[in-house]
């Protein structure tokens, strides 16, 4: 992909500038956040919302916590999300509600009810109501990741494993590999690598990237994912895959050009 600063060098300045931003409202846009990264967390007990805010942000995801079902229904209105977990007794509104408010707004958003109410009817109403699965605690971490997992999936129609070049990407497992052989990546590196291989070949915005990967409160700037993006561009030079810095757009994950040697053999 080419270097846009690059082209404009051979235009007047104002030229540049017009262009510039024509470029990017044209890429940016044509790349819609569909990444299955951000989740809003609704629960009002301090310790457990505590515990999976901490959980699920080392596993890569973005979190949003709201205490009381007012501020969950306010937050589903003005901000997308991939996954909601949501709390059936929560103060204000109830998570019942929140959930039907939601549905009345044709919001497919995926939900996954957590509550102490386990009953036969708590299940059936919360099912009822538009969730797509029901959760009872007390649960155990790895069950949550799971059906996380699978509720993202669902809602992405992306496959497992995805291959591109010599990368494979476990969606599932959370787990890259190049040539078999798997990368140590921090939770933020991989789930940069993520976002960058569901689009394989196409541009990522950097402001698509900061939205993605950060949570309410978070201060991650530019250069932050600047620094993320170079750590995991050393990582990936053992394959055939590349991440291409597209100057005031964002980044590209691509291939390698092939080198012909002496007999136009691929060296």
């Amino acid at each position: 992909m080419g270097d846009v600063d690059g082209f404009c060098k051979r235009w007047p300045s104002p030229c540049c500038d017009w262009l510039l931003s024509v470029a990017k409202s044209i890429f940016i846009a044509a790349a819609p956040a569909v990444l299955p990264m951000r989740i809003l967390l609704a629960e009002d007990d301090q310790m457990i919302a505590l515990g999976l805010v901490v959980a699920l942000r080392k596993e890569g995801y973005a979190v949003d916590h709201v205490e009381d079902g007012a501020m969950a229904d306010a937050a589903l209105m003005t901000q997308p999300y991939d996954t909601v977990i949501l709390d059936l007794s929560l103060p204000r509104l109830s998570g019942i509600e929140v959930l039907t408010r939601l549905r009345h707004r044709k919001n497919t958003t995926a939900v996954l009810i957590l509550t102490a109410l386990d009953g036969i009817e708590d299940r059936v109403r919360g099912l009822d109501a538009g969730a797509d699965d029901y959760l009872s605690k007390p649960f155990a971490l790895a069950e949550l990741f799971a059906r996380v997992r699978a509720l993202t999936r669902r809602g992405s129609g992306n496959p497992n494993c995805i291959v591109f070049g010599s990368l494979t990407y476990n969606h599932a497992e959370h787990e890259a590999q190049v040539h078999g052989e798997s990368l140590k990546l921090s939770a933020r590196e991989l789930a940069l690598l993520e976002l960058l291989v569901l689009r394989a070949g196409k541009l990522v915005g950097k402001e698509q990237l900061i939205d993605k990967l950060c949570s309410w409160g978070e201060e991650v700037s530019g250069n932050a994912i600047e620094v993320y993006v170079h750590r995991l561009r050393k990582k990936l030079e053992i394959g055939d895959v590349r991440i291409t810095t597209v100057r005031g757009l964002g980044y590209c994950l691509e291939l390698a050009p092939i080198t012909l040697g002496a007999n136009n053999q691929p060296s």
